[in-house]
């Protein structure tokens, strides 16, 4: 996914945004980078690996190097950045976070008008440099973002620094939030609300779909006024979000509660008798919270995660070490394991990997049975939009493997459209075998529409093309 604050102040800005850059560690993998502007010596930029350590520990020692009163950083899932420029627009830093999905067209065109790209590390074109070079195409900053806007497919939010201020614009289908925060003598501009909340900012304005804002020390001008379709990622609610952000205005917790009751609510017709609901950590939790408040069942930790040496969920990004770390962390309590059957809740099932391990492991700790309820549907397609997923192919999905095991390689949309819907035999059928391949005592997934719900939004606001297909 990635992170991306940002911060304008008659003052010394690096101090803020230091600490909104570090809020945003749970978006991101590979690495951090910063980037601040003063009058004597221009742009001072730090970009770092965080794979291994993190964002603080290897950004402190930047700090008194970085002072000035206009700075963007970011949390990135892949490329370096931010990237420096000085072109007939200026001189600028730029920052992004999204999925081009029509990047290789888009290199080839400006390719074939003579620009040229850096490689990084396996001969990639780093996203922002492509980006970037399209602003630099037109006549204003502005006038850039506007054609970026029109020309990129899958999502864009970006914030650009200049001297005088930050350019902040959203995803024109508003995919990932963008949002201003203020206290006196200064503005930031975060993906995250609650970033700058401890840093004395309060909320001044969210952004909506392709707009587009100048924000300085004083104000904001918007420049675009937000367009009227929105798709919003509902993954950042039951996954990627910290618990203490808000997306227009639904904050993430809540709805993590909402995503357990109606779960439970699902479930008074099940046969099936949990003395105990737990979520995996971290992201199950408030799902398991939820469940068990509306089930009128203990809610129960019977493992802890070990986060003094293992901090981030994300790390590392070979999936063999990911799924033995994910292991690895979960430090059982047998005394709440034993004899129990337990009511288990993970955000989702992606691969399936992780959630047999973590069920196996509850088993041989005693567990008498394990009732999984996942907090979303099926994943069925991989995601266009962003970075949500590692997975390289869609049958990385075990419920799109789950449906080549019974209808073959060639599956047409309407078949597929028949496992999507949880009121099919096909739907109830993949359930089942997935039950089994990965050891659960019964398995039920969210629907679809109750998830929607639980969000409190419109339908039409939420991208569901993940589960559904529908664009």
């Amino acid at each position: 996914m990635g992170g991306i604050f940002g911060v304008v102040s008659k003052e010394d800005c690096s101090l803020d945004l230091f600490f909104g850059v570090d809020y945003h560690s749970h978006l991101g993998t590979r690495r951090g980078g910063l980037a601040v502007f003063n009058s004597e010596n221009g742009f001072h930029r730090a970009i770092h690996n965080i794979q291994n350590s993190p964002f603080r520990t290897k950004f402190e020692n930047d700090l008194p190097g970085m002072k000035g009163p206009v700075g963007i950083g970011c949390i990135s899932d892949y490329e370096p950045q931010p990237l420096l420029a000085r072109s007939h627009l200026g001189n600028i830093a730029i920052t992004t976070v999204g999925v081009v999905t029509n990047k290789d067209e888009l290199i080839k065109e400006l390719m074939d008008n003579g620009r040229s790209f850096l490689e990084m590390s396996g001969g990639e074109v780093n996203q922002t440099e492509l980006v970037l070079a399209l602003l630099n195409t037109q006549k204003t900053i502005l006038d850039g973002i506007k054609y970026i806007q029109s020309r990129v497919e899958g999502s864009m939010t970006l914030l650009i620094a200049t001297p005088e201020g930050i350019y902040g614009a959203r995803d024109k289908f508003g995919r990932t939030p963008l949002q201003i925060g203020k206290k006196d003598g200064a503005h930031c501009l975060s993906f995250e609300s609650f970033a700058y909340i401890n840093l004395g900012y309060k909320d001044e304005h969210e952004l909506g779909p392709a707009e587009i804002v100048f924000v300085t020390p004083d104000s904001y001008q918007v420049l675009q006024e937000p367009g009227k379709e929105m798709k919003i990622c509902t993954f950042l609610w039951i996954y990627y979000g910290y618990p203490t952000a808000c997306y227009e205005g639904v904050n993430v917790e809540a709805m993590r509660y909402n995503c357990g009751k109606f779960l439970a609510r699902r479930d008074k017709d099940a046969n099936i008798h949990p003395d105990c609901a737990a979520g995996v950590p971290d992201s199950g939790t408030a799902h398991a919270v939820g469940y068990a408040n509306e089930a009128g069942i203990p809610f129960t930790r019977p493992f802890i995660k070990y986060t003094p040496t293992w901090p981030r969920s994300f790390m590392p990004t070979n999936q063999e070490q990911r799924n033995l770390i994910a292991h690895m962390k979960l430090i059982p309590v047998q005394q709440l394991i034993k004899d129990k059957s337990i009511l288990l809740i993970d955000d989702s099932i992606v691969r399936g990997t992780q959630l047999r391990e973590t069920t196996d492991f509850l088993y041989e700790s005693g567990a008498k049975e394990v009732h999984v309820r996942p907090a979303c549907p099926p994943i069925m397609f991989g995601c266009k939009y962003l970075n949500f997923s590692r997975s390289k192919s869609e049958m990385d999905l075990i419920a799109r493997r789950v449906v080549r095991q019974f209808e073959g390689d060639n599956v047409s949309a309407e078949t597929l459209a028949k496992y999507c819907d949880p009121d099919t035999p096909e739907y109830e059928k993949m359930q089942e075998e997935i039950r089994k391949q990965l050891h659960f005592t019964t398995l039920r997934f969210h629907r679809l529409d109750d998830m929607l719900d639980s969000t409190g939004l419109d339908h039409c606001k939420l991208c569901t093309y993940c589960w559904n297909g529908k664009e």
